[in-house]
This record gives C-alpha cells, sequence and structure tokens, in this order.
C-alpha cells in the first residue's frame, strides 16, 4: 500500500468509473469493492483500483462535490502512440482543456476531463526515464495562486522521506496574469512518491474541494495525531478523518488497516466500524479496532 492514496468522490459512478479506468490502462485491477449503509449518504460503495502501480480510491456518495481541474493526473507516456490511445479513451465524452498536441514541454501533450469530469493530462516523457506512471498534479488557482512553493515546502516538511526536484520552472517577466518567480512547474516527492505541483494566476473560477482529497494511511495513533496537528487549518472541516489544511487541499487521515476493517466482507463488522468511525473527527485507532471485533466501549 502507497502511504499517500488519491481519493475521488462520486456520484453514483464509482464501480462504473473503476471499470472503466482499470480498462484503460494496462496492468490495472479493482482491488476491492465495499458497500456502507446508513451513512450521512445513505448507502456509499468505495471502489479502491490499481492503474499502473497507482493506487485510487473512488467513492459514490452522493451529488456533493464537482471534480475540478485544481487536482488533475498527469500519465507519463513511452511513445506518442501511447499518448494517442489514452486520449482517445479519457477525452471521449469528456472535455479537452488543451488540445492533442506538440507544445513546448512535450512533442505530444493533451490535458482532457473526462467523462465524470476527472481531468487527465496525457504526455510523451519525449525519452526521459518514467519513475511513476501516474503523478498527481496540484494547480493552485484564485486566492492559493502564488502559494505552490509555500504549500509544497510544509508537504515535504511534514511527511518522511519527501524532496522537492530541482529544477523547478518558474513564471518569469510578461506571463501575466502569472506573477513572475511563481512555480509553472514544480515535481516533489511526499514518502517515496511522486506528485507535482503549479500556479495560475489566471481567473479560472474553481480550486481545491472535496471531489479529490489525498487519504494517508497510518500504522499508529501517534502518527495519526502528528498529521492531524501539522496539516489540519479548518475546524469546520475536520469530520469522519478529514480535514483541510491551510491551502484548502483536503486530506483524509486513516488507520492503515481501515481499509481491511471495511473490505472484509463481514457486514457486521462493516457497520461497527461504519457506526464508530461517523461519530469521530480524528480518529481513534484503538476504538476503530474495538469495533472490529465487537468490543463495547
Amino acid at each position: 500500500m502507497n502511504k499517500i492514496t488519491p481519493h475521488l468522490w462520486f456520484d453514483n459512478q464509482a464501480r462504473e468509473a473503476g471499470a472503466f479506468y482499470t480498462s484503460v490502462f494496462p496492468g490495472s485491477r479493482v482491488k476491492s469493492t465495499t458497500t456502507l449503509h446508513d451513512t450521512p449518504s445513505g448507502t456509499a460503495e468505495i471502489v479502491t483500483i490499481e492503474l499502473a502501480g497507482q493506487e485510487l480510491m473512488l467513492l459514490s456518495a452522493g451529488p456533493l462535490f464537482q471534480f475540478t481541474p485544481a487536482i488533475s493526473f498527469l500519465v507519463a507516456c513511452e511513445t506518442k502512440e501511447e499518448v494517442d490511445a489514452l486520449w482517445a479513451e479519457l477525452s471521449r465524452g469528456g472535455k479537452p482543456m488543451m488540445e492533442l498536441g506538440s507544445y513546448p514541454f512535450s512533442e505530444r501533450y493533451g490535458w482532457t476531463a473526462d467523462r465524470y469530469g476527472v481531468s487527465w493530462q496525457v504526455m510523451y516523457a519525449n525519452g526521459r526515464p518514467i519513475r511513476q506512471k501516474i503523478t498527481p498534479m496540484l494547480m493552485f488557482t484564485e486566492k492559493q495562486a502564488g502559494k505552490a512553493e509555500e504549500a509544497i515546502e510544509l508537504y515535504v516538511d511534514v511527511f518522511p522521506d519527501s524532496a522537492i526536484e530541482p529544477n523547478v520552472l518558474r513564471h518569469g517577466a510578461g506571463e501575466e496574469p502569472n506573477v513572475e518567480g511563481t512555480v509553472k512547474f514544480a515535481s516533489f516527492r511526499l514518502a517515496g512518491q511522486e506528485f507535482a505541483a503549479m500556479d495560475s494566476g489566471y481567473p479560472h473560477g474553481f480550486g481545491f474541494n472535496e471531489a479529490i482529497s489525498l487519504v494517508v494511511h497510518c500504522d499508529t495513533q501517534e502518527e495519526i495525531d502528528e498529521y492531524w496537528s501539522r496539516l489540519s487549518a479548518d475546524p469546520a472541516a475536520e469530520q469522519c478523518g478529514w480535514l483541510k489544511d491551510r491551502y484548502g487541499l483536503s486530506w483524509q487521515i486513516t488507520p492503515s488497516d481501515m481499509d481491511a476493517m471495511l473490505a472484509s466482507g463481514d457486514e457486521a463488522k462493516i457497520a461497527r466500524v461504519t457506526k464508530a468511525f461517523l461519530k469521530m473527527k480524528k480518529f481513534d485507532i484503538a476504538k476503530l479496532r474495538a469495533a472490529a471485533e465487537g468490543v463495547e466501549e
């Protein structure tokens, strides 16, 4: 299990989207599907998939949030033909934002929202080695524009085995409304996983929201406490293991064995764990494990 897993909130299409994504990317699979009952959204469904080495969690829990390009997934391709094949599938029924073509940074590249609204950037790697096939990309817009570097520095400080890659690309003079010196593209590593970020000074009208969050898997209560205290910046957003940081990015700080508790297939266990975590803001591992085992508080 990766330390950090992107989590996508759908209305009711998580199972359908999981089947679609795993059919598009070779070497992918649906790992598990779990149904939760009696949640604030009614019946919810969690589908965990693995796409070319990148784990994603897909949730069907009602039409509460809309996907935006503030978080997209950058797909590195070894050939231009691979770019074209992925673009054909991901853009079908979607909305292209940067048409497939040649750009200064890549001979074959396109940015599209897919049929569900999830954003993908598909790019030919120009012969460069590919360390990670799918990389989450954070775009800092609106009130957060210009804060990408500050945010990256915070995240790298919070997570072990993290670093900012050298050669950060920056906006130059004459690139208004982008501010000179802000981040055009930066690659960084969190807990050994690749991420990317950029600033955009254009009036996009969107930013981070709960449609895509980042799940942090924790082995101990001390670890949960540490990430919670370092990242949470909005008490009103603290609920069921969720928090928002100072940039509006949503995180879920969860026990590493939470997936096993919920994917056990034991309906009574799932119901007990669900009832327990719905009462919590920050997760209490001991209480969740007790609920899983049927131990009374």
